[in-house]
């Protein structure tokens, strides 16, 4: 069957929706007031920080405590693998305050941390009503229906980091000042690539754990006739631990759908460090 132009422009606008996603991965607009939810006074929070001794967790200490199989319904569970860069110095920003952003974006600790690790978290499939017939056999629509929802899924990349005393929460607010800062855009640079936000702004945060703040990062993907994209990400602090989650949802992009970090994804993460 003959494929519309239409058809082929989706194609490459997915395509260049996941490389824009992994930007950071494939190489190795904005509010001016971040919605950062933080249980407990500024005063209590200074108080405790200077008192703060405690321990980062150890990287194994860390596995036990991310997502496994089973721990969220409906979705899948795996490793991050090559996907994203393995280290947060293979990945950098155009301006130092954006950079907790990037590495948020990209897997990796905001801060030093004293030990980290991550889990990719990808939404089951769902069922299609082509999805019985070959391509072939499918007509137009029912084409671009079964592409579309073979899309239309979230992925999320959980990353975990641990911190000695007040490097948690220092690192939670190095994250928070960035989505204020760098609300008129950045550019992440990983491996000789770059890829240019063009805003950030906040959004409502799940306020699950000590703090929790919540941005989307806009671009411009290419060959979609100047159509933006936002990925999503939320921070939360629980202790001296961090959790970054890093969500896309091609589907969505390419139609323009609303979608955000998925709230079962955070609470099964909030309850195994409860």
């Amino acid at each position: 069957m003959k494929r519309s132009s239409g058809i082929r422009l989706c194609v490459t606008v997915a395509v260049s929706a996941l490389s824009l996603a992994l930007i950071t991965g494939c190489s190795d607009g904005g509010s001016d007031k971040a919605e950062s939810n933080t249980k407990g006074t500024t005063g209590d929070s200074a108080q405790d920080s200077s008192k703060n001794t405690a321990k980062a967790l150890t990287v194994a200490e860390l596995k036990k405590l991310a997502l496994a199989k089973g721990d969220a319904a409906g979705y899948e569970i795996g490793s991050v693998g090559k996907t994203f860069p393995a280290s947060k110095s293979a990945v950098t920003a155009d301006k130092a305050q954006c950079r907790p952003l990037a590495w948020a974006m990209a897997a990796q600790a905001p801060g030093e941390a004293g030990a980290a690790t991550n889990k990719l978290v990808t939404e089951a499939k769902k069922p299609s009503s082509a999805a019985s017939k070959s391509m072939e056999d499918m007509t137009e629509k029912e084409f671009d229906d079964a592409f579309g929802t073979a899309l239309d899924r979230t992925t999320t990349v959980v990353g975990l980091s641990s911190y000695d005393g007040d490097g948690a929460e220092k690192a939670f607010k190095s994250v928070s000042d960035g989505v204020r800062s760098c609300s008129g855009g950045f550019t992440v640079t990983s491996g000789g690539d770059s890829q240019k936000y063009t805003g950030v702004a906040a959004e409502k945060a799940s306020d699950t754990g000590d703090e929790s703040v919540a941005f989307g990062a806009s671009a411009v993907m290419e060959d979609s006739g100047g159509k933006t994209g936002t990925m999503h990400t939320e921070v939360v602090r629980h202790g001296n631990t961090l959790v970054t989650y890093y969500t896309v949802n091609l589907g969505a992009l390419m139609s323009g759908k609303a979608y955000v970090v998925p709230p079962a994804v955070i609470d099964a993460q909030a309850a195994k460090l409860k």
